[in-house]
């Protein structure tokens, strides 16, 4: 007996269930993601309806807060105010309740004022999507059983409960918790695996945080970002235009001094630079920590140490949990090679922080920062001077 107006085999609802969960994930980073909170993109105005529309039926979700909500994470990344970080609210708590984090926070109304401007308020966000969200997966329900039969609930709970689970649970709680680094921004995020695909490239966290303006996730070349791959698509047919890529990283093999294009590319790199730093530094940080060890320096003993370093290589010391904020103060006023390297970060970090210096005082500053990394006597600082100074700007060398 034929269940909806579709009779399907076990295996196409599966991929009817797939294909329709994908279109959301598409919707979310494409629509509510780059083109809303980060203005990353331009969507021709059939094209971001649809998507807004698709986002009523399937989640529920209100354009205004959800571009608030992700903007004020950016804002307060890992600090008390982030509505949604592992780092404070605990892995499991994101994981399991991250849809509910998500409804307290849209109850804030300060957080709507500061950080939701320049979303839709025509007159369908005002009389039906906004006031009426629940209304749109109700009719989705519907629509589900009149094609699909009893399976069409089966489908229907899947589409439900595929954002709470992969967006605001896995992307939220993994993405500031597990994975690798390509940058070191001055938060946990990490990019779960180099593959975007199963939630529309958003896998790839830590790339959108070094580069939070850049409609492309994929950095390095054997990433893909499978929301980059629509983008591109509906850029060929005019449905698209993207407004801003994050820059590719090049060099120049033969430089031995700092200019303004090293300047330049430093400032705007400057997340890959604090990541080279602590790839570079790390044999020798650790190797420093070891040795305090077998000296018995108290305090160094256990493995919090190591993690404390590793840690402190990636992210500020401030950002830090207590207990590794204080190993690390007693490593570095154990051991003058893990003081210049903290005082040498410091000192680099703040050269993008000193807007009132001219172009000319900071390529001179940098300058003097890569003379006395070379004269520290650290062979891994001296290593990673010369690195520095090969950073050149997109108009030179050759990546």
């Amino acid at each position: 007996m034929q269940a909806g107006l579709l009779d399907l085999p076990w295996w196409a609802y599966v991929l009817v269930t797939l294909g329709l969960t994908h279109v959301t994930i598409a919707s979310v980073t494409i629509f509510l993601h780059r083109h809303q909170a980060h203005r990353a993109l331009a969507l021709q105005p059939v094209v971001a309806h649809f998507f807004r529309f698709w986002l009523w039926l399937t989640t529920g979700m209100v354009t205004r807060e959800w571009v608030a909500i992700h903007r004020k994470h950016h804002a307060t990344t890992e600090m008390a105010d982030d509505p949604h970080s592992p780092q404070v609210h605990g892995i499991w708590k994101v994981l399991l309740e991250g849809a509910e984090l998500y409804r307290l926070e849209s109850r804030n109304a300060a957080t709507l004022a500061q950080y939701g401007r320049g979303t839709p308020d025509d007159w369908i966000e005002r009389r039906l999507y906004t006031p009426h969200s629940a209304l749109g997966v109700g009719i989705m329900l519907i629509i589900d059983l009149v094609l699909f039969g009893p399976i069409g609930l089966t489908i229907w709970a899947v589409q439900m409960l595929w954002i709470p689970i992969f967006a605001a649970g896995v992307i939220n709680g993994i993405g500031h918790y597990w994975g690798y680094r390509n940058f070191a921004p001055y938060d946990a995020s990490r990019n779960i695996v180099p593959w975007g695909v199963l939630i529309g490239g958003e896998e790839l966290h830590n790339n959108h945080h070094a580069y939070a303006s850049s409609a492309r996730f994929s950095n390095r070349w054997w990433e893909f970002d499978v929301g980059w791959m629509y983008i591109r698509a509906l850029g060929i047919v005019h449905l698209a235009k993207v407004r801003k890529v994050a820059p590719r990283i090049r060099y120049t093999a033969l430089k031995t001094h700092c200019d303004a294009d090293t300047l330049q590319a430093v400032i705007t790199h400057r997340y890959d630079v604090l990541a080279r730093f602590a790839r570079t530094l790390q044999r020798t940080a650790t190797q420093e920590i070891r040795r305090l060890r077998d000296g018995a320096v108290p305090g160094l003993k256990d493995s919090s140490a190591l993690k404390a370093v590793r840690h402190w290589l990636q992210r500020d010391a401030q950002a830090l949990p207590e207990k590794e904020r204080a190993v690390l103060e007693q490593a570095l006023h154990s051991s003058p090679v893990l003081s210049t390297i903290d005082s040498m970060r410091q000192d680099l970090t703040a050269l993008w922080g000193r807007s009132a210096a001219s172009k000319d005082q900071l390529v001179r500053q940098l300058e003097d920062w890569c003379r006395r990394a070379e004269q520290s006597g650290i062979d891994a600082l001296q290593e990673f001077s010369r690195t520095l100074r090969r950073y050149d700007s997109p108009s030179r060398g050759m990546q």
